[in-house]
């Protein structure tokens, strides 16, 4: 028996279905530059029972009676310092990157863009896709390394969403990609191009991964090996003779031991054992935010250059540009097939 928007009764609601839809999400960003806007962020982010583990009666009374009267200051100036004028980096360029790939899909696909934490928000956007008619999406979480903080956060408020929904789409994941070929690849042409343009040679290639507290991985959590899977192929890939690699982590939070090397820690231990000329990559991030355009690029040249260093580069992340664009549109085909031709 075949069906046909003629067989539906004259009152009833319009219907549309059938169209492919891709979701792309990054962690988030306040809405502003501002401690209000910051505080909303940082108590949603870290109220997240994946991102601090903690038991909450512990956890919450320590959140919101003195993390959140102090920190959100401080993240504010530093968020105003990479601030543009599209707002947030992160926010603005993953909705570039979802522009560029809906133009590379073309109408067989319709892109979406979200933030794990803020706007717009995960579930808001999977409602969007399903009432333009996607019965099928694919949520792409922009994090090449799995983490439980991370990739599973973001399945997590999917799930929360589906939960609620009486017509649910049919779901598929992007996995990690942190060894894929494909992401190596986009990488070391696109990292080999930003340091064939400094006026400088560096000595060290410094690779920062935001760090996660070390108990994380003894409870089995595989972001710690591959982030250091990626640093090892990259390092292979981008095959210069004399620099030197040295994979670090970043954004230390709290008391707890964190994953180490420090990056900041190693900025000044580089700089006082005689290297001179440095440059930090961020493989981790898929887009530029503010742990690398202020945690890295700006004071991290103060700790290397308080320290002796007389050169420093922070290279730019992937964001919208052809390699990561490339390297993004063949993922996605890749994980529609089947769906689309």
């Amino acid at each position: 028996m075949t069906w046909h928007p003629q067989d539906l009764p004259s009152d009833h609601p319009p219907v549309t279905s059938g169209a492919i839809g891709v979701l792309l999400v990054n962690l988030g960003t306040p809405d502003a530059p501002d401690a209000k806007s910051v505080k909303r962020y940082l108590l949603e982010f870290l109220s997240d029972r994946r991102v601090v583990e903690i038991p909450a009666i512990v956890w919450q009374p320590l959140l919101r009676g003195i993390i959140l009267n102090t920190r959100p200051k401080k993240s504010a100036h530093a968020y105003s310092q990479v601030w543009t004028e599209e707002g947030s980096p992160l926010a603005a360029i993953t909705a570039a990157q979802a522009a560029a790939l809906q133009e590379r899909l073309g109408d067989a696909v319709l892109v979406r863009h979200a933030m794990r934490y803020g706007k717009p928000a995960i579930g808001e956007q999977l409602q969007a896709l399903l009432d333009a008619g996607c019965e099928r999406i694919l949520l792409a979480p922009l994090y090449p390394q799995y983490s439980g903080a991370t990739t599973a956060t973001v399945v997590d408020k999917a799930a929360d969403k589906l939960r609620d929904m009486r017509w649910q789409p049919a779901l598929r994941t992007l996995p990690p990609y942190h060894d894929d070929p494909l992401h190596i690849a986009a990488l070391a042409r696109d990292l080999g191009a930003q340091l064939d343009a400094l006026d400088f040679d560096p000595e060290t290639l410094l690779l920062s991964f935001h760090g996660m507290p070390e108990r994380t991985l003894h409870l089995g959590d595989p972001y710690h090996c591959q982030c250091r899977k990626t640093a090892r192929l990259l390092e292979a890939a981008l095959d210069r003779p004399g620099l030197r690699f040295v994979t670090t982590f970043q954004s230390r939070f709290g008391r707890a031991k964190w994953l180490e090397p420090a990056t900041d820690a190693m900025l000044a231990e580089e700089a006082r054992k005689g290297t001179r000329r440095l440059a930090v990559a961020a493989p981790g991030f898929s887009a530029d935010c503010l742990e690398t355009l202020e945690e890295l690029a700006i004071r991290g040249r103060e700790q290397f250059i308080e320290a002796g260093g007389t050169h420093y580069a922070a290279l730019s992340c992937l964001n919208a540009g052809e390699a990561g664009m490339d390297m993004l549109e063949a993922l996605v085909r890749r994980e529609l097939a089947g769906w689309i031709g």
